[in-house]
């Protein structure tokens, strides 16, 4: 086995990981809320909390793989994730699951943008396109199967069972992590921006927790003031990094066009899927269509996502990202669209509708991956990283809150039209990077054949 198919394979496990406590916690909510007596917002920052830590720690990771070595950081990482995990399990109050979440995400954040840079660090940029299929695929089946998994656990003993179901894979990975990963030269050590990281990682506290609260109606001019705030502290962050030499994130590297567009299409097209999948759910459930059928949507969704990965693969060398990129925003805006005329005696329209989203947002989603990492030279794959993952992190929540929050205002005032408007708010946010992505000159976001 090759060193690059040993730092490929960690770096997918670690992928793996993360999506798994993403996506496997949902189903053992209502047995973990009696057994906790926890409340609907005390159970939404179980996942909160975990995404919270993430996006906390994601800007140190340069820092600290310059400071610890990369080999000796990923084995840090997932020894904190295996810990937290089974501390997680074992919680005797929700209060100290919350708390022991966090502390996973803080573990589980470094796993991403140093095995990716890692990854995307030994592989050719011929072959990017090839990794980028195997990371997507990984997007796809994860998140798909956790939930089944999550319910099978909960089904054979108790909720704790989901959060202990990730300990052995961080086992795994962290014993691979140990013979594999080769010990590099130390890195020269960046000066640590701590007013930046002071600064960044409120600002981003507050968006977040912003964003919970928006979307609860009791809770939302409280959220509205806090993302006000987080807005306001950001705005300060960025100025301060300008004049900064090694600001604790590398805004300067989304000087690159392939990475700035990148950014833009995963906010705007997987994410807007993340709200609409949360909007169409409302109304499908009004249309009369049961929990089975429409969770039975997301097959046909996942099927036309697994084409989409193949096509990417092999279309992406011989036509380049502009096409599949165009092709992939107006499927996905679409299908949104076709979710306005599905009637309960039409789930075939549904149907549709999740394919064409499914198809979209994965040549979009696939096609970014593989743009992002390809004007980056070696020295810059970690900070873009770093970059890459923190806007993945908020695409899965920026949308959703600005869709949940559309649709409750439009419901208060023109309720006989809500989920028609949010909709075709969500068809039109998914073409919006359509003018960027035209404006930047073809030879730009050409493969590089060369790092």
């Amino acid at each position: 086995m090759t060193y690059r198919t040993k730092v490929e394979g960690l770096y997918l496990l670690g992928f793996s990981l993360d999506l798994v406590n993403m996506f496997i916690g949902n189903v053992a909510y209502p047995a973990l809320a009696a057994e906790l007596h926890a409340s609907v917002p005390q159970l939404a920052w179980i996942g909160n909390a975990y995404m919270l830590g993430l996006t906390l720690v994601i800007p140190l990771g340069g820092w600290l793989a310059a400071r610890l070595g990369e080999r000796a950081l990923l084995c840090l990482s997932l020894g904190v994730f295996a810990l937290a995990a089974v501390l997680a399990g074992s919680a005797p109050s929700i209060e100290a699951l919350i708390g022991w979440r966090f502390l996973q995400g803080l573990g589980g954040g470094l796993l991403i943008p140093v095995g990716q840079a890692l990854a995307y660090r030994h592989c050719p940029p011929t072959e990017r396109g090839r990794l980028t299929a195997r990371i997507m695929a990984v997007a796809l089946l994860v998140p798909a199967l956790s939930p089944a998994l999550g319910g099978w656990l909960v089904g054979l003993g108790s909720w704790r069972w989901v959060l202990w179901a990730s300990v052995p894979l961080a086992v795994l990975a962290l014993v691979l992590a140990a013979l594999w990963i080769r010990s590099e030269p130390p890195l020269a050590l960046p000066r640590l921006d701590r007013r930046g990281l002071v600064l960044g990682s409120l600002g981003l506290s507050l968006l977040l927790v912003a964003l919970s609260l928006i979307a609860e109606a009791p809770q939302r001019a409280l959220g509205v003031a806090m993302l006000a705030a987080a807005a306001g502290i950001l705005i300060v962050y960025a100025r301060t990094a300008r004049h900064t030499a090694e600001p604790v994130l590398q805004w300067t590297l989304l000087r690159h066009p392939s990475l700035r567009l990148a950014m833009l299409i995963y906010l705007l097209v997987p994410g807007t899927f993340i709200g609409t999948q949360l909007v169409a759910t409302l109304l499908l459930s009004r249309l009369g269509y049961n929990p089975a059928s429409i969770g039975g949507f997301m097959l046909p969704w996942a099927l036309a996502s697994a084409c989409a990965i193949a096509t990417t693969r092999s279309a992406l060398p011989r036509i380049g990202p502009r096409v599949l990129l165009s092709a992939g925003m107006a499927c996905q805006a679409i299908g949104i669209a076709l979710l306005l005329a599905v009637q309960p005696s039409q789930p075939l329209l549904a149907v549709l509708a999740f394919v064409l989203m499914g198809l979209g947002g994965s040549l979009c989603s696939s096609t970014a991956q593989t743009l992002a990492f390809q004007g980056l030279a070696h020295e810059e794959l970690m900070p873009g990283s770093a970059l890459w993952n923190l806007n993945r992190q908020l695409s899965f929540c920026l949308a959703a809150a600005l869709l949940a929050c559309v649709l409750g205002a439009l419901t208060a005032v023109l309720p006989g039209h809500a989920f028609a408007l949010t909709l075709l708010l969500a068809s039109g946010m998914t073409l919006l990077p359509l003018p960027l992505l035209w404006r930047i000159p073809a030879a730009t976001l050409s493969l590089r054949a060369t790092p």
